[in-house]
């Protein structure tokens, strides 16, 4: 057999993903990496996955106070970590609703302390914004025997909205949703991202044997659409102090707050309509829609 010559030379394995864009290539490698480690911790116990969500909390805790203050740490920040610490400690004790209130009781203090800022109000907002997520999350994972699915549920629906809205907005185009908060959003990218949250509540229900498929798919359509409404809200965030990302922890996404705002809103969706159908059955309240 004759030697290979220059042209019989095949292109590097990573020839093959060329067409996948550098920037896409970097979000997909991080972001299979979170999913990967929040799914292992939801799995793991509900002791587990509270800890990742304060930890979480106390990374978006940091970018807020530095989008809201700039100068980082001051004592508002230390009130606000302390404040996320306090409501985790609470619902890992099975309190959630006085994790609530410690969230708005922090809240206030945290406003009191950035009152010289003139940012009292927005510096309030984000410790509800972070303590309130952990507050919810946490109270649904804790709900056994049903508590991984119906967090899960949740989980999965966001990612699915945000995924099928970010490829249906690129790929169908059309007008833009609201150009001065978010320039790249589409009209076709929020439906495309509604639809597929509720297509993911009727398959999430048929594959895991739990749930109601038509409620689950409602479900899913509304957590999609708020995921939508907290993702433009993080997005107003930025714009009004001009900033493009959050911050710079995750490549290729930004910050935390970058992930995870349309969770955030979505969470506390989710733990609303579980407390107004059966309080004491939160995980089964979510899953079955009784």
């Amino acid at each position: 057999m004759p030697p290979e010559g220059p042209d019989d030379q095949r292109p590097p394995l990573g020839g093959a993903l060329d067409f996948i864009p550098q920037e896409l290539r970097l979000r997909i490698a991080s972001g299979s990496a979170i999913a990967v480690v929040a799914l292992a911790m939801l799995y793991w116990s509900p002791a587990a996955f509270i800890v990742l969500t304060f930890l979480v909390a106390v990374a978006m805790t940091w970018e807020w106070g530095h989008i809201v203050r700039d100068e980082m740490p001051d004592p508002a920040f230390v009130a606000h970590a302390a404040v996320v610490l306090i409501a985790t400690v609470l619902v890992l004790n099975d309190m959630p609703g006085w994790g609530v209130a410690a969230a708005i009781a922090g809240a206030a203090a945290v406003a009191a302390l950035s009152a010289n800022s003139g940012r009292a109000q927005l510096s309030a907002a984000g410790v509800l914004y972070t303590a309130l997520p952990v507050v919810a999350l946490g109270w649904l994972r804790s709900d056994e025997p049903l508590g991984f699915l119906a967090t899960l549920y949740v989980v999965l629906a966001v990612a699915v909205t945000d995924i099928a809205a970010y490829f249906s907005g690129r790929t169908i185009g059309g007008p833009k949703l609201w150009p001065a908060v978010s320039p790249n959003k589409t009209w076709s990218g929020l439906i495309g991202g509604v639809t597929a949250a509720a297509l993911a509540g009727l398959l999430f229900a048929l594959f895991t044997g739990s749930g109601s498929p038509g409620w689950l798919a409602s479900l899913g359509l509304a957590i999609g659409l708020v995921a939508q409404c907290g993702d433009l809200a993080e997005s107003a965030l930025k714009r009004h102090f001009g900033l493009k990302d959050s911050g710079g922890l995750i490549p290729g996404h930004g910050g935390f707050m970058d992930r995870m705002d349309g969770l955030v809103t979505a969470s506390i969706l989710a733990a609303l309509v579980a407390f107004s159908i059966d309080a004491f059955a939160p995980a089964r309240a979510l899953l079955y829609g009784s």
